[in-house]
């Protein structure tokens, strides 16, 4: 059973809202920046209700930009999703609410520490599986699974990078909620939590529309690792309260 006062789902709309502008800018973010809020207010949500919002953001954005999508990348990324997400399912099975909140916090500090430090990675096979096997691990034991794969798009092209992480997220958060159900980790509460969520998600999704431009320019992507870097902070202080 979730318990969600009116103070904590504004805490989660207001980052789910932020999120989605984000992600419908870039490519990826909102559980980014939206996961570690909700783990510091309803961490019993994670990581299934963040999952379920995820998932038609993800859907549009491949929809907008489905041209531009890697076709070479996106198979071998979507290989190292099968296995990352039978391990990520094996990880959420054991890790409390509380402990979940420090695991998304530490995620999202590694993960804004690499996106600033490592440079552009190679474009191989090897590579692509790497990082969805990773991403998945992440992604469906704390919905934050955007930053490995992330990287590997972080020096392409807007439409590109957009387009094939919204293809991979699509089908690996799918895998995600497939696992959820058969481990029995998902309940009616957690859709409707999402359900609650939908509408800022969609108001994002549509803002990040027009800003497509702007970030292109490289104007949008430090403010969102600050941003993740306080939200992924304050998720760690929560865990270890």
């Amino acid at each position: 059973m979730l318990h969600v006062g009116v103070a904590e789902f504004i805490v989660a709309a207001t980052a789910v809202l932020i999120g989605s502008v984000v992600q419908g800018s870039i490519g990826f973010g909102v559980n980014l920046l939206a996961a570690p809020f909700v783990a510091i207010v309803v961490p019993e949500a994670l990581p299934a209700t963040m999952t379920l919002v995820a998932l038609p953001i993800a859907i549009t954005t491949v929809r907008r930009e489905h041209h531009a999508v890697d076709r070479l990348a996106l198979p071998w990324m979507l290989a190292g999703a099968v296995p990352g997400t039978l391990i990520g399912l094996a990880v959420v099975s054991e890790v409390s609410g509380e402990s979940l909140a420090l695991v998304v916090g530490l995620i999202t500090l590694v993960g804004v520490v690499l996106s600033t430090v490592v440079p552009p990675l190679p474009h191989r096979a090897s590579a692509a599986f790497g990082a969805g096997f990773l991403s998945n691990i992440f992604g469906t034991a704390s919905s934050v699974g955007g930053p490995p794969v992330a990287l590997l798009f972080q020096h392409r092209e807007g439409p590109t990078a957009r387009s094939t992480l919204g293809a991979f997220f699509t089908i690996s958060a799918a895998m995600s909620l497939i696992g959820y159900t058969a481990a029995e980790t998902i309940t009616l509460d957690h859709l409707y939590f999402a359900l609650g969520l939908a509408p800022f998600m969609i108001a994002g999704l549509w803002a990040s529309r027009h800003l497509h431009p702007f970030v292109d320019s490289g104007w949008l992507r430090p403010a969102v690792l600050v941003l993740s870097a306080i939200a992924g902070a304050a998720a760690i202080v929560r865990g270890i309260a």
